[in-house]
């Protein structure tokens, strides 16, 4: 007992002082990483608002500026929202602004930083960012955040901390003791085994028989405690992969996951020299495949590709990724006429255009919406026939699918469905154009969380959703109650995997420059743009060429000296706007080539073909600048793309302010791409920023990718299905 006590009273005070010392540190941490997250928050929601309330202001009307401030406080979060104008001695502010706050001191909350304030009702963070559209008429935006959770945090940490002390202690303890009585050789043999990793970590059949009960309830215990550290909210963890899969694992285990879209990730293709794999141009695919892969779910998706038959089984299931099966899909095969209907006819004649407001307009015919809803309905088909359970989690995607949530909901009542749009929601004025709009929101509100890229398209939803359904909407929560069915229409912007598979594969950024160059005749000190698109007309390549020539004029030294390269994928050939606006980009690639005939290097260079990702990156690596000029876009993750591939944080990211991605990535060259001149000079600045510049820029860029990455997307996604699900369980239990 006494040779006990010489080891136990010692490590007793050292785990009581460091106990100690860890708590207060953790507390600082914890405070720190909180307040650097509303500090992002701050300036998100700051580029988010910026333009709508700079329109706002010019009005002059107070009461439109405060209904605006109340909807954004809606966030549980965000306290209270102030606006301070140079001819107003006080604030426009919501009712909880806190007094202690006056404009005439508002310097001091203009940087980022631990700007924290103590008011009668706690302490608050207050960030200031300036808003207008010049410095005439500037005016302060003041953001103050609540920080009372933050104190509720700290408080489970100590106590937290304070239990696994108390459990480690007398782990410990208790180990020390038994350790202490057994004979000398037991216990040099089981240091050993300590020291190969075995005995109480890792029990093994060398494991004293002694310690083996002991490290049975010390591994449990761990577990358990691991299980309880393990942070809920997703603001606090990195995600990952893994974390997505744990996250699966422990809120939804067991759980069956189906996700629908019309593109496949994978296409076989029938080619001379036998099946080729091959991976489509498609942003949705981009986001969706490694997350199907962290889900080991089935993909439905419809079998297009011209050896696609031949490769699946008696099921039409086929195992992909090849090579490294993760997970399954299910193709669905469509006829010609339903394709034309379904897919060329409706979804892309009809609705592409009406949400894009591209200035091309939408075309509605009776027999393509009949084919669109008897595809919606093979679709619903096949999520039946695929669900192992009558509460699968169905993740439905794009604008190819707008009825099949009621059409699942119908038949499977107890499902969690999610919806994702991934293109743009337009005012309601626009989307009732639309000759079944009352049949498309049905069947959208048929879903349990319908999600967008940005507020704004969230936004436009509920007022649509206002105008022309009978529901009742909490503006709140941003719930729709329709037919005693409740929808969550929340705003999850869409990502990248990081780090990006195809970066594995990828060359250095030297080996890409170098090979880009060589492969288009180019000099090695030859400056390099990038676009790398679909060819539609959504996506303002014509406009970027034009940019192009007029930089050319206004800044005639990069004649012969750069080159931007254009990759476009063709797409949707069989729809005539399609095929036309292909025509026009080659005509104008064409004619600026030409105004400048002697020029040593063409200033572009149109590659219309489909790359794949691998492809995709070199070119990413090896240029100077990404061009990204969407008319109008949900997201646009060929800029994040741009970013995860620019690991020597070089280059200059030029970034439609119409593109969804503009909200997030404010370090990027904003532009108009209608705006010639404007996008002509954001490429000259380009080309002449400084290496310091760029690396600052480019870091902070990868900073918000790494972190808001697409697990990140679909975790949120997934947790918010396993809250309701769970919720739904328990009303479930208490019915009965």
């Amino acid at each position: 007992m006494r040779l006990s006590l010489r080891f136990l009273v010692p490590l007793l005070v050292a785990l009581a002082l460091f106990a100690y010392a860890a708590v207060p540190l953790v507390d600082t941490l914890t405070t720190r990483w909180f307040v650097r997250d509303l500090d992002i928050r701050s300036n998100l929601i700051a580029s988010t608002v910026a333009e709508p309330l700079a329109d706002l202001i010019e009005t002059g009307s107070s009461t439109r500026i405060l209904a605006f401030f109340h909807r954004l406080t809606s966030d549980e979060r965000l306290y209270a929202v102030g606006l301070c104008l140079p001819d107003r001695p006080a604030p426009i502010a919501t009712g909880a602004f806190p007094p202690e706050l006056r404009c005439s001191a508002l310097a001091p909350y203009l940087t980022v930083g631990d700007h924290l304030l103590r008011t009668a009702k706690g302490v608050v963070h207050v960030a200031v960012r300036p808003v207008g559209r010049d410095a005439q008429d500037r005016a302060d935006l003041v953001l103050v955040h609540d920080m009372s959770f933050i104190e509720r945090r700290s408080e489970e940490t100590r106590r937290y901390l304070f239990w696994f002390f108390v459990a480690l202690s007398a782990s410990v303890a208790l180990i020390t003791v038994v350790i202490a009585q057994l004979s000398w050789r037991g216990w040099v043999a089981g240091l050993r085994a300590l020291l190969r990793g075995e005995g109480i970590l890792r029990p093994s059949a060398g494991t004293a028989p002694e310690l083996r009960p002991i490290a049975r309830d010390v591994q449990a215990l761990l577990r358990e405690l691991e299980h309880q550290f393990r942070p809920t909210d997703e603001s606090q963890q990195r995600w990952t992969e893994e974390t997505l899969r744990a996250v699966l694992r422990g809120e939804m285990r067991g759980d069956d996951i189906i996700v629908v879209s019309n593109r496949e990730p994978y296409i076989h293709v029938a080619t001379p020299q036998g099946v080729r794999v091959q991976r489509p141009a498609s942003g949705l695919v981009t986001a969706l495949e490694p997350v199907m892969r962290a889900c080991s779910g089935t993909w439905i998706a419809h079998g297009s590709g011209s050896a696609d038959r031949e490769t699946v089984d008696r099921h039409d299931h086929v195992a992909v990724p090849p090579g490294h099966p993760r997970y399954r899909i299910r193709r669905l095969w469509l006829t010609p006429e339903e394709t034309a209907g379904y897919y060329d006819g409706f979804a892309n004649e009809g609705m592409w255009p009406l949400c894009h407001i591209a200035h091309v307009r939408p075309t509605f015919r009776t027999s393509d919406w009949e084919q669109y809803r008897a595809v919606n309905a093979k679709f619903a088909d096949a999520v039946v026939a695929e669900a192992h359970s009558d509460d699968p989690v169905v993740l439905v995607q794009d604008y190819h699918f707008a009825l099949l949530p009621r059409m699942i909901r119908e038949r499977l009542p107890n499902a969690t469905i999610i919806t994702f749009w991934h293109i743009p929601w337009p005012n309601p004025e626009s989307f009732g154009i639309c000759p079944w709009r009352d049949e498309l929101l049905d069947g959208l509100l048929g879903s349990d969380i319908l999600g967008f890229h940005t507020q704004f398209h969230c936004n436009n939803f509920m007022e649509t959703v206002d105008r022309f359904v009978e529901a009742r909407i909490d503006r709140e929560t941003f719930t729709v109650v329709c037919g005693g069915e409740r929808t969550a229409v929340h705003r999850y912007p869409i990502s990248i995997e990081w780090p990006p598979a195809p970066l594995a594969q990828a060359p250095t950024v030297d080996e890409a420059h170098e090979r880009v160059r060589v492969r288009f005749n180019l000099p090695r000190d030859h400056r390099l743009g990038v676009g790398i698109d679909r060819m539609d007309y959504t996506k303002g390549i014509v406009e970027r060429f034009n940019a192009i020539g007029r930089m050319l004029e206004l800044h005639p030294e990069w004649v012969g000296r750069f080159t931007f390269v254009q990759i476009a994928a063709p797409t949707r050939g069989t729809i005539d706007d399609y095929r036309d606006y292909a025509e026009r980009v080659r005509r104008t690639a064409a004619a600026i080539n030409d105004r400048f005939p002697g020029a040593a290097h063409p200033p572009i260079v149109l590659v219309a073909e489909h790359h794949e990702p691998d492809a995709v990156y070199e070119y990413h690596r090896a240029s100077d600048i990404c061009f990204v000029s969407s008319l109008h876009d949900g997201m646009n993750l060929v800029a994040k793309e741009f970013i995860a591939a620019r690991d020597d944080e070089r280059g200059v990211l030029i970034l439609s302010q119409f593109a969804g991605a503009s909200r997030e990535l404010p370090e990027a060259l904003i532009v108009n791409p209608y705006d010639a001149d404007q996008c002509a000079e954001a490429l000259h600045v380009a080309l002449t920023m400084p290496a310091d510049e760029q690396r600052d820029r480019m870091r902070l860029m990868r900073n918000l990718v790494r972190e808001f990455n697409v697990y990140r997307w679909a975790g949120r996604m997934l947790l918010d299905a396993a809250a309701m699900r769970q919720r739904k369980r328990f009303r479930d239990r208490i019915d009965a």
